[in-house]
């Protein structure tokens, strides 16, 4: 993905900085992600979601709320309802340059945000929340032990995430009269609830309320263990799994351009980050697989490697091809199973990649047949699997044409 630093006038006539994550190909949709209660929109889980969204086409804006990260203006002037006026005009700001918002991302209070502006958005599909509270209100408790020095004098300095803060009573009087009662109802978009059922700042029953409130289409998917930032690699990356996969039914995604020489569409594999080996694999703009590494040689064994999507397009097209052979001939075969092996590493072969290739590659097919089949018909099939088009090509001197782009 390019990931460009912009800013954009907030509100409070502000400017607040952002990240405009967008995919190496053409926009195909436009999403914004808030960040949680004085977190930025740098957090790691945010890079991850914006990360793999990008990979699927959809541009992705994260921002920091005013007074918080490098954005201008004093947090101490704002509240909830500053938040919210922050995210529509993030949305204005997206429309301006002809990306109409259809997906709202919020995570924790941001999801609260999240929700109480989705009803002012025309162009919104689609709101997901990640350990949103059911109530704005309920970030008072993290300021236990300062609330009755904070309505006696008007303010205090609270201590948040390692941070001396400065809370002022208007904070307070605003997310003690903000609701989301009415917006949750006629949200106008289909809702994912993502929650953590440990999560130990925002408990699990807020999720059940937001649930619970919202109309149809709705989901809700338990983050199982992940804690309330989702810090953990595996736990960001499973939410960003769910994300692009649950979004996609919902967006009114733009059509990948289909070209004379691509007639299947392109193949994309762009890096999910550059430290380690994880790649977002986007067909044809409509399918999103990932590849990796295995820990033991540095990767994160997030998905397959190299090697084993290269046999499961041979495994593939196997089975398709004596399935097609099958009912042309009219022949019962109820079932076939193909497992493929294959005894090199991609890690192997990258050591000694700048050198001529020495050995011969064997992948090893094992068919499994079902059904009520004569002794002919299983000869049959079995040589017709030679037939397949991967397995012609692995066979045939395949030409590759590489060019740069961009230089």
């Amino acid at each position: 993905m390019h990931s460009e630093k912009i800013t954009f006038p907030g509100a409070a006539d502000v400017e607040l900085a952002a990240r405009l994550d967008r995919p190496e190909g053409p926009v195909r949709a436009a999403a914004i992600l808030a960040h949680c209660f004085t977190c930025s929109k740098d957090i790691a889980a945010a890079r991850r979601i914006a990360g793999r969204l990008a990979g699927f086409g959809i541009a992705v804006l994260r921002f920091d709320f005013t007074g918080l990260g490098h954005s201008g203006g004093e947090f101490a002037n704002t509240n909830f309802s500053s938040n919210v006026a922050d995210l529509l005009a993030a949305a204005d700001w997206m429309a301006g340059q002809n990306m109409s918002v259809q997906l709202l991302i919020g995570h924790s209070l941001g999801g609260a945000a999240a929700l109480k502006a989705a009803p002012q958005i025309e162009s919104l599909r689609s709101v997901i929340t990640i350990g949103a509270p059911a109530e704005p209100g309920h970030v008072a408790h993290n300021f236990d032990g300062k609330l009755d020095e904070i309505h006696e004098k008007g303010h205090a300095m609270v201590n948040l995430a390692g941070r001396e803060i400065e809370i002022r009573k208007q904070f307070l009087d605003d997310i003690s009269k903000a609701s989301l009662v009415d917006a949750l109802p006629r949200l106008g978009a289909a809702l994912l609830v993502l929650h953590a059922p440990r999560d130990a700042i925002v408990s699990i029953d807020n999720a059940s309320t937001i649930f619970m409130a919202a109309k149809h289409p709705k989901s809700f998917v338990s983050l199982d263990n992940a804690d309330h930032l989702l810090s953990s690699d595996t736990d960001a990356e499973y939410a960003a799994d769910l994300i692009s996969a649950w979004s996609s039914r919902y967006l009114d995604l733009a059509p990948e351009p289909v070209t004379s020489y691509a007639p299947e569409g392109v193949v994309r594999v762009a890096e999910a980050e550059a430290g380690g080996f994880r790649q977002d694999v986007t067909i044809g703009g409509k399918h999103q697989l990932v590849a990796d590494e295995p820990v033991s040689i540095g990767g994160t064994d997030q998905g397959p490697s190299p090697y084993q999507l290269l046999s499961a397009a041979l495994g593939a097209c196997t089975t398709m091809t004596i399935r097609m052979y099958a009912r042309r001939k009219g022949i019962n075969l109820s079932n076939v199973v193909c497992d493929v092996t294959h005894n090199k590493s991609h890690s192997e072969d990258c050591g000694g990649c700048d050198k001529p290739a020495t050995k011969v590659d064997v992948f090893h097919r094992h068919i499994r047949l079902e059904g009520d089949l004569t002794a002919e018909e299983r000869a049959s099939l079995l040589a017709i699997a030679d037939k397949c088009p991967v397995h012609r090509t692995l066979h045939s001197q395949a030409q590759i044409v590489t060019d740069l782009k961009g230089a």
